[in-house]
């Protein structure tokens, strides 16, 4: 057991303790740089690479990004309803319940587990995160117009970019293709650092509400996971990348949004730290469960 989990867990908790480390030794680190780098050169490159890099068919990726849309809608709606009967700030709390880490934390998890094939449908629910986040995170916490979200967020256009590649069956050059890799390739870790910082720097207070995010994410991201997967007999990879990625802890940018828009960022930040330390304890059960059916790779 421990021989097949030990190359898809260590190389994710190294780097994201290496964040931690660095956040606890008081040296300074500019989150809002290392986000604007992942977010306009790496994440883009991850997808645009991802996509056109395809190992998975192509119905499959249109499967995996189906399972991205019934995950976020099933949490949207059964988190809403919880938060209505408990009487929370809808606006601040719904958002770390809906919006998990399927980038920072899903990706290397996929990428590790499945490999390329992996890599290549867990892009679909970061494409599918990331923009719901981007385009209804500010219209719902902040009533900004969705347009200008839409025209500057640049995984759109990767997204579009990787799409046009794989149905006109093009080929990029060697140059650009060269390109794409390296900075896909700096995506995920500095993805790690960032997660491991934020885990050792946000405060945790208010833990009344912070546990209660984090155990709505948790619990509900695994229970639509799990609901997909036999409603739909998913199995072999798509099986293990929907389970994994549906289960994952409260997604980091989550504050941005909260803090930005005056949402209570202290109960969001308190969800990530618990939910993350939550997740990190129980992956191994996890990904267990999500091998059982599936042929793990163990690497890229």
């Amino acid at each position: 057991m421990y021989a097949q989990l030990l190359p898809i867990i260590a190389p994710v908790a190294i780097c994201a303790l290496l964040g931690y480390g660095w956040a606890r030794s008081g040296r300074p680190f500019d989150r809002e740089f290392v986000t604007r780098v992942i977010m306009n050169f790496g994440a883009p490159c991850l997808i645009l690479d991802g996509i056109s890099g395809l190992e998975a068919s192509a119905d499959q990726f249109l499967v995996s990004l189906g399972a991205a849309v019934a995950v976020l809608a099933s949490c949207a709606m059964a988190g809403a309803a919880v938060l209505a009967v408990s009487r929370q700030p809808l606006r601040s709390h719904l958002p770390p319940v809906v919006f998990g880490n399927v980038g920072n934390l899903g990706l290397p998890l996929c990428l590790f587990a499945f490999g390329r094939e992996g890599l290549g449908l867990a892009v679909a629910f970061y494409l599918t995160g990331s923009l719901s986040q981007f385009i209804l995170g500010p219209l719902f916490q902040g009533r900004e117009p969705a347009w200008r979200t839409l025209l500057t967020t640049p995984i759109i256009y990767a997204a579009a970019a990787g799409l046009l590649v794989v149905g006109l069956q093009l080929q990029m050059p060697l140059w650009m293709k060269n390109t794409v890799g390296l900075l896909a390739g700096a995506a995920i870790p500095l993805m790690l650092l960032a997660l491991g910082h934020a885990v050792g720097s946000f405060p945790v207070a208010r833990l009344a509400a912070a546990w209660r995010i984090a155990a709505l994410r948790l619990l509900l991201g695994f229970g639509t996971g799990w609901l997909l997967v036999q409603l739909f007999a998913f199995d072999g990879t798509l099986r293990g990348v929907v389970l994994i990625e549906a289960s994952m802890p409260v997604a980091v940018f989550n504050y941005l949004l909260a803090a930005r828009y005056d949402r209570h960022p202290e109960d969001v930040a308190g969800a990530i730290v618990i939910s993350t330390l939550l997740a990190f304890l129980l992956l191994p059960a996890l990904l267990l469960y999500a091998l059982g059916g599936a042929h793990a790779v163990n690497g890229p």
